[in-house]
C-alpha cells in the first residue's frame, strides 16, 4: 500500500469512528450544554492523540531513512538504513542503499586513480629532487670548496659559512627526496622502512619515536605495504605537527586471522573537538582503497591514536586497484 492510502485510511478511520460515536450514544443539543461540549472536545483530543500515534508509527521508516541520509559519510562505508516490511518507504530504502553502494564503488576507483597518480608524481618530484637539484648542489659545494682553497682569510671564512649553508640545503632536499619517495620500502621492505621512518622524525630534546615490530607478519602486496607506510608518515606528521607530544610510539603486529594492525600512539594533548583535517581524511580514503579499518581517537593512555587494521584487505576488490 502507498504512503498516501495508508495516510488517507488511517485519518478516514478515526474521522469513522467519530461520526459512529456522535450517531450512537453521543449526541448534542442546541443551544450546546457544558457536558455535551466536554464530551465533544475530549473526543477531538482524543481523535487528534490517535491520529498523531497512528502517524508516527506509520511515517517511522520515513524518519529512519532521512535519519540515514543526514549521516551518510562515503569515508565510513558499510553502515545502510534496513529495509523493514513494503510499500513506497522499503522501496525508497532499497533504491537509497543501492546509490550509496554505486557511490561508495566509485568513490573508491577515483580515489585509487588520484593516489596513484598523486604516487606517480611524487616519484617523479623526488627523482627531479635528487638527480637534477641534488647534483646541481653538489657541483656548487664543490666549487665553493675550489675557490676557498685559493681565497684569501677573510673571504675563506664567508666561502666555508656559504659551503655548510649549501649542504645543509643539500641534505634537506635529501631529507624531502626520501620523504616524497620511499626508496628504503621499496629495497628493503615495510620494516626497515617504519624503523628509517621512525627515525627520520626523531628529534633531540623534543621528539622521541620509537617502532615496535612484532615478529612473524604475513606477506603483504604492494599497495598494502605503501597504504601502511603513508598512513604511519601522516599520523607521525600530525603528532609532530600539531599534538604537542614528546613521546610517539609506532607498533606493527601481526594479526591470528591474516593482516596486520598499525598503531600510532602519541601523548600529546589529542583530538578534542578539532574537525578532521585534509590529512585523515587522506588516511581514511587510503584505507578504502585497500579494504582495510581505519580509527582514530583517544589513545588508551591519553594522547591520539591512530589505528588501520589490514585484516582481509588481500581479498578486497580494492586492493586489486590500488595496484593498478
Amino acid at each position: 500500500m502507498s504512503l498516501y492510502w495508508r495516510i488517507f485510511l488511517l485519518n478516514a478511520g478515526v474521522l469513522a469512528v467519530a461520526v459512529g460515536l456522535l450517531l450512537g450514544p453521543v449526541t448534542v443539543s442546541t443551544p450546546v450544554r457544558a457536558g455535551e461540549a466536554l464530551v465533544v472536545l475530549g473526543g477531538l483530543g482524543a481523535m487528534l492523540v490517535v491520529n498523531a500515534v497512528l502517524l508516527r508509527v506509520g511515517l517511522a521508516p520515513l524518519a529512519r531513512l532521512n535519519r540515514a541520509m543526514a549521516t551518510a559519510d562515503l569515508l565510513r562505508p558499510g553502515t545502510r538504513p534496513a529495509v523493514t516490511g513494503g510499500g513506497e518507504v522499503a522501496e525508497l530504502t532499497r533504491t537509497f542503499n543501492a546509490m550509496l553502494d554505486r557511490l561508495e564503488a566509485e568513490r573508491a576507483t577515483s580515489s585509487g586513480r588520484v593516489l596513484t597518480a598523486l604516487e606517480a608524481e611524487r616519484t617523479r618530484i623526488a627523482r627531479e629532487l635528487h638527480d637534477e637539484i641534488g647534483q646541481t648542489l653538489t657541483a656548487v659545494l664543490l666549487q665553493i670548496k675550489h675557490a676557498a682553497d685559493r681565497a684569501p682569510e677573510p673571504v675563506r671564512t664567508d666561502l666555508h659559512q656559504a659551503q655548510e649553508t649549501t649542504r645543509a640545503s643539500l641534505d634537506e632536499i635529501r631529507r624531502i627526496a626520501r620523504r616524497l619517495r620511499p626508496g628504503v620500502l621499496e629495497e628493503l621492505g615495510l620494516h626497515s622502512a617504519l624503523r628509517s621512518l621512525a627515525a627520520e622524525f626523531t628529534t633531540p630534546r623534543r621528539l622521541g619515536v620509537s617502532a615496535h615490530i612484532t615478529p612473524g607478519p604475513p606477506h603483504l602486496d604492494p599497495a598494502t605495504e605503501l597504504v601502511l607506510y603513508r598512513v604511519a608518515q601522516e599520523g607521525l606528521t600530525n603528532a609532530a605537527r600539531h599534538s604537542g607530544a614528546t613521546r610517539v610510539e609506532v607498533h606493527l603486529r601481526p594479526q591470528p586471522r591474516g593482516g596486520v594492525v598499525l598503531l600510532v600512539r602519541d601523548d600529546g594533548r589529542g583530538l578534542g573537538d578539532a574537525a578532521e583535517g585534509a590529512g585523515i581524511r587522506g588516511m581514511r580514503e587510503r584505507a578504502l582503497l585497500i579494504g582495510a579499518a581505519f580509527a582514530i581517537g583517544p589513545g588508551p593512555y591519553g594522547g591520539t591514536e591512530v589505528r588501520l587494521d589490514t585484516t582481509g584487505a588481500a581479498a578486497s576488490p580494492d586492493s586489486t586497484r590500488a595496484t593498478r
